[in-house]
């Protein structure tokens, strides 16, 4: 197979307000413009690269969230290989019973090796200290070799640095400025829909994902899951995976509608793709396998029929504040309603898409075994407000390995 290159750039067309609590409207929104000189996955012929999205309208306009724009799919970069097991490294915080006992659950699950485990202590608070912060992040340079591509944290709290998520914190380092403007454009992460399987090696840095859910007993049903997942879906036949993308009347939250790809079955992936109205798929929904919407606020997910290894997230301005201090759902209800991993911001971010998890790209990494760390990290551009949350190790269509 020839050879394919990726370049991407980004353009931004106006401001973009709030999406908190306090927002009444919303004007114009930064858009994502990826150039692709690639092939489409697993031999999907793809439309012609995407152009910009369109402004979002003012969320006193109800055309604004329903217009429907032509969607098209986009290419992606051919990815090779996945983390494994022996390439994640696992940080406890012995000063927190949950991630005592979340921690060393994980550890069994996925049969982690004692050179793969940093025990650490920690104020067990939403928000790291900075000297705590410097402090962990040199014993994580010191205590893993290069082998270990990527990191599971084993806590809920803290999972904030000032205005900083804590994951992108320890992945990409300490941005000091960005509690000046946390609405401001950002710069591209080097990950960013990469081919890369072994980002330390490749791009200087270790993805990290929080194992974080409300409870013990939730987050260990999170790591079973993650387990189950692996290879579960590669073979083609039997469930047909659904994905639900949902096209919100939230104005300022709908700004990635223009992104989904179009409705209908993948064949050549066997999955259904579904573009729906609403803020979450009708209850009872069959075998999902992807949620993503607009809303500060959603309840029912757990009467959806989650597969193993399901990646869900909706785009609000506080949906990555885990102690629900924020007033809005977060990623934590995601994972007790079934969800495997999820993504959600810790600042206010305004409605910047290209802060949030691009949704063809998280798609079509995931569909090619991918780890959901891998897939969650190379879908957002700008990750510096949004923490990671979920097993990194669930990749229900990995290849499995003799």
């Amino acid at each position: 197979m020839a050879k394919r290159h990726l370049a991407m750039q980004t353009l931004v067309h106006g401001p973009s307000r709030g999406i908190g609590l306090s927002l009444a409207r919303a004007s114009a929104t930064a858009v994502l413009l990826m150039s692709c000189i690639v092939g489409a996955v697993a031999g999907e012929t793809a439309a012609e690269q995407a152009s910009s999205a369109p402004q979002a309208r003012s969320a006193s306009d109800p055309a604004s969230a329903t217009a429907a724009p032509q969607r098209r799919w986009l290419p992606a970069p051919r990815v090779n290989g996945r983390i494994m097991p022996s390439q994640v490294g696992l940080v406890i915080n012995v000063a927190d019973p949950y991630s005592v006992e979340v921690g060393e659950h994980y550890r069994q699950i996925h049969r982690l090796g004692d050179d793969q485990v940093l025990r650490v202590e920690l104020p067990v608070a939403a928000q790291l200290p900075v000297a705590d912060f410097e402090r962990l992040r040199a014993s994580i340079g010191d205590f893993f070799g290069d082998r270990i591509q990527a990191l599971a944290l084993a806590w809920v709290r803290p999972f904030a640095l000032e205005c900083q998520s804590i994951t992108a914190a320890l992945t990409l380092g300490r941005d000091a400025r960005l509690c000046t403007a946390t609405c401001a454009k950002q710069s591209l992460s080097p990950y960013f829909n990469s081919r890369s399987s072994m980002p330390w090696r490749d791009h200087g840095l270790r993805p990290s994902m929080l194992l974080a859910a409300s409870s013990v007993t939730q987050a260990r049903r999170l790591i079973e899951r993650g387990h189950a997942s692996v290879g579960r879906l590669a073979p083609r036949g039997g469930v047909v995976p659904n994905v639900h993308y949902m096209v919100t009347a939230d104005a300022a939250r709908n700004v990635r509608a223009s992104l989904f790809p179009p409705a209908g079955p993948l064949r050549s992936l066997g999955i259904e793709v579904k573009v729906e109205e609403g803020v979450l798929p009708a209850p009872g929904s069959p075998d999902v396998l992807l949620v993503q919407t607009g809303t500060a606020r959603f309840q029912g997910a757990e009467s959806l029929d989650w597969l193993p290894g399901a990646l869900a997230d909706h785009l609000t301005s506080f949906g990555g504040v885990l102690d629900r201090s924020a007033g809005q759902s977060t990623v934590l209800d995601w994972i007790d309603a079934g969800a495997t991993a999820s993504y959600g911001t810790v600042s206010e971010p305004c409605n910047h898409p290209q802060k949030f998890p691009h949704p063809q790209m998280l798609l079509l990494h995931y569909l090619q075994g991918s780890s959901a760390i891998e897939a969650y990290w190379k879908s957002v551009a700008w990750p510096r407000q949004g923490v990671f949350v979920g097993d990194p190790l669930a990749a229900p269509y990995a290849r499995m390995r003799p």
